[in-house]
C-alpha cells in the first residue's frame, strides 16, 4: 500500500494491517460450514484473490474511492436506479437476496452463508465496476444511477461485514 500512497502515515498502515490480518482469521473460520474441517494457512487467509476477508474488504474501499473521488457528499435515497447493462441487472439482483439471506444465516445459524454471499456480490460488484463506468458515465443521469448502486452495494458489504465482526476500512 505504500507504493501506491505514500502520503499514508505509518501509523494508518500498521492500523489497517492489524484490521486485515485479523479480519483474514475470522472471516476464514466463518466462511466454512461449521461441521467442516479445514487447514490453518496465512497465506491463502490473506490472499487478495477468492473467498477471503481481503477481497471483500478491498470490494468495499473501493466502493469508498469512488465516493471519495467523487469529492462531495452524495444522496443515495433520492432518485432511480436504472439497470441497463447485464451488469447493473445481476448486481441489483443479488443485492435484493440480502434481506433473504440474513434470514437464513439466522435461522439456520450459517455464517458461511451470509460469507458466500458477500462474496459473490463483491464479485459481481467489481464486474460492473470494469464494464460500467460510474464517475465517467456518459451522461449524469447514468451517472446518479450507477452512483446509487454502488452506494448501496458499499452498504450492503459494510452491514454484511459488520455482521461477521470485520472492521471496514475506506483504503486499503
Amino acid at each position: 500500500m505504500k507504493e501506491k500512497n505514500p502520503e499514508v502515515a505509518e501509523v494508518e498502515l500498521r492500523s489497517i494491517a492489524k484490521a486485515v490480518g485479523i479480519s483474514a482469521v475470522k472471516y476464514a473460520d466463518l466462511s466454512k460450514h461449521r461441521a467442516s474441517d479445514y487447514s490453518f494457512n496465512f497465506d491463502q487467509m490473506l490472499s487478495f484473490e477468492g473467498n477471503t476477508a481481503p477481497y471483500l474488504l478491498y470490494a468495499y474501499t473501493r466502493v469508498a474511492g469512488v465516493f471519495r473521488k467523487l469529492g462531495t457528499p452524495f444522496d443515495a435515497s433520492k432518485g432511480q436506479i436504472v439497470l441497463a447493462a447485464p451488469q447493473e441487472q445481476e448486481l441489483a439482483a443479488r443485492l435484493a437476496q440480502f434481506t433473504e439471506t440474513l434470514n437464513n444465516v439466522a435461522e439456520k445459524g450459517t455464517p458461511h452463508v451470509l460469507c458466500a454471499y458477500l462474496y459473490d456480490l463483491a464479485g459481481l460488484f467489481s464486474s460492473f465496476y470494469e464494464n460500467c463506468p460510474i464517475l465517467g458515465a456518459e451522461n449524469p443521469d447514468q451517472q446518479q444511477s450507477r452512483l446509487r448502486l454502488a452506494a448501496l452495494t458499499g452498504r450492503t458489504l459494510k452491514q454484511g461485514l459488520d455482521l461477521l465482526g470485520l472492521e471496514t476500512l475506506e483504503r486499503m
